[in-house]
């Protein structure tokens, strides 16, 4: 009865559908106005033929005759009547058949089940709701923000404006609210002021309206937006943004640190406080045809190897694992630490050849930053060059052509970074560059997530999605979690000490054998222990750095911090 009622007054919210129901009323008394008149006729007619009926018997016959059941128990005798019995049962076809179906279809079927599937979709939260996100919008970058969001047990709702949208939305399992982005009644019926962050990852002008709008509800929730244009960053904090995300900017700089094929020294890629990942290059270098148990890295600079990249691949790294010449280190450790390992390694493979950098747009130019601050050369191709021709880093032409790749430096280079938007021209360039040089680092950057894969399978070494790095980057604004993404598939994250594990030595918890991640450093109230020793126990107040790929950290929150 509730859904029934519910279902009812949504109905009736509806203009077109309370026109619709008065228009449907009209054709009902119409027919009932047809079905008195012809019983009234079919009275007097029989009279006029010397029998009586009664009242009932005429509007039986009527309906008899209009629905063409036509029982033939009662029948006219003569031309005048059966000329009237022709009249009623034309008038009945045509109404009770052709008029009445399509009628009560299209002004009330119809609607009602357009009412029934958008009941579906709520339009406002219960009103104990508090702790949750709110989404603006449902694309790459929300998909994988909620992903997360799911993975550390977060609520969540998508605000979405059509119905038809929200119900395909709902039909895949998201939960969903309709509502209008700049109506202030929206964000109060999803309880904005209880929420824990507003989201927003549209277009500028969209992002500026959301958070003005959402502000005016809630004056204290945390609200985050992306920028396309770096002068839409003040009018988006005027709007009342409490964090405006250069996606752009963002993606380019990683990229950037993730050349490491110039030489054999340490690049660090990420930091929690004072500790610092870092990934260096064995190639070149005594490292490669031994295993770790050989290098006994720990004993001369007290730095864990976290892992491996294998071309594009990450390993856990354990004694057994053999270093090979295309083999990435990803370590972690102090300034300090990472310093010493550098003088050790850093007279290894070193190269002044200019980076090439494939694209110049948003990302390409950021990027380009970003190798300039660390003082490496680089040199752009870019089909459609709107910089400044002049500068001689900058080769026009099209990265298909191997004359223009030549000019550019690709078969000197150590690395080459792929940043257009086009995942499928990313695809083709990777490949292209992999045939011509099988020695290269190749980085390139992915729109959508499931191309990540396809990018690595072409020949790509480290691939970074802008919908994994906007979605960590908004996930990292929810205060309770630190999640640092390293590359697609491999983060950085902090948890506190599960209770399960308080007391034990990392040896005991065998937090690698189980799940697949590495603690890499311990937080306590007496600082920061960095690479602990596998005797080291786990505090019951303190916390954990811990790295993994998805896969694994899936497996660490399951066993640990979902039960």
């Amino acid at each position: 009865m509730k859904s029934f009622t519910t279902l009812y007054l949504h109905f009736m919210r509806n203009r077109a559908s309370r026109r619709n129901l008065r228009v449907l009323a009209q054709f009902v008394v119409t027919l009932l106005a047809m079905i008195l008149v012809y019983s009234v006729f079919f009275h007097y007619l029989m009279a006029w033929e010397g029998r009586r009926y009664s009242w009932i018997t005429g509007i039986y016959w009527t309906l008899t005759v209009m629905s063409t059941l036509g029982f033939g128990d009662i029948t006219f005798h003569t031309d005048l009547g059966r000329v009237f019995s022709m009249l009623v049962l034309m008038s009945g076809t045509l109404f009770m058949l052709i008029l009445l179906p399509f009628t009560f279809i299209q002004f009330f079927y119809a609607p009602w089940m357009e009412a029934q599937e958008a009941a579906r979709a709520p339009r406002e939260l219960p009103e104990d709701a508090e702790g949750h996100v709110i989404l603006t919008h449902y694309g790459p970058i929300d998909a994988a923000l909620i992903k997360k969001l799911t993975q550390y047990q977060y609520p969540y709702v998508i605000l979405v404006p059509e119905v038809a949208e929200a119900l395909r939305l709902h039909d895949l399992d998201l939960r969903v609210v309709v509502g209008e982005l700049d109506d202030p009644e929206t964000y109060r019926l999803l309880r904005t002021d209880k929420a824990a962050l507003v989201a927003t990852v549209g277009t500028d002008v969209v992002n500026t309206n959301v958070a003005f709008t959402a502000r005016e509800v809630a004056e204290t929730v945390p609200i985050v937006a992306t920028a396309a244009d770096v002068a839409s960053v003040d009018i988006l904090e005027l709007a009342g943004c409490t964090r405006v995300l250069e996606l752009a900017e963002m993606l380019g700089r990683s990229l950037a640190r993730r050349v490491i094929g110039r030489d054999a020294k340490t690049h660090v890629i990420g930091q929690f406080d004072q500790l610092l990942v870092a990934e260096a290059s064995a190639a070149g270098t005594p490292l490669v045809g031994r295993t770790l148990r050989d290098i006994r890295l720990r004993d001369h600079v007290n730095l864990t190897v976290s892992g491996v990249w294998e071309r594009g691949h990450y390993q856990n790294a354990g004694p057994d694992t053999l270093i090979a010449e295309n083999t990435v280190l990803v370590l972690a450790g102090t300034r300090e630490q990472l310093d010493e390992y550098d003088s050790l390694f850093c007279i290894y493979h070193a190269s002044d050849v200019p980076i090439v950098i494939i694209g110049y747009g948003r990302v390409g130019s950021a990027t380009a930053r970003g190798l300039a601050e660390q003082s490496i050369d680089y040199r752009v191709v870019e089909k459609n060059a709107k910089a400044n021709r002049a500068d001689d880093r900058l080769i026009v032409g099209d990265a298909a052509d191997l004359e223009i790749l030549k000019q550019a430096g690709i078969m000197e280079t150590s690395a080459v970074v792929i940043t257009t938007h086009d995942d499928a021209l990313n695809v083709y360039l990777t490949l292209y560059c992999r045939r011509l040089r099988a020695d290269i680092e190749i980085i390139s950057r992915a729109t959508l997530e499931r191309n990540v894969h396809t990018l690595h399978r072409a020949g790509a070494d480290f691939v970074i999605s802008e919908a994994s790095m906007g979605a960590n980057a908004i996930f990292n604004l929810l205060h309770r979690s630190n999640v640092l993404l390293l590359a697609e598939g491999l983060d950085v994250f902090r948890v506190k000490v599960p209770t399960s594990l308080a007391g034990k030595t990392l040896t005991e918890g065998a937090i690698r054998q189980r799940t697949g991640c590495s603690v890499i450093a311990i937080d306590t109230a007496d600082g920061v222990l960095v690479n602990p020793d596998p005797s080291t126990t786990l505090p019951t107040d303190g916390e954990m750095v811990v790295i993994g790929s998805d896969e694994s950290q899936q497996r660490f929150l399951e066993q640990y911090l979902n039960r």
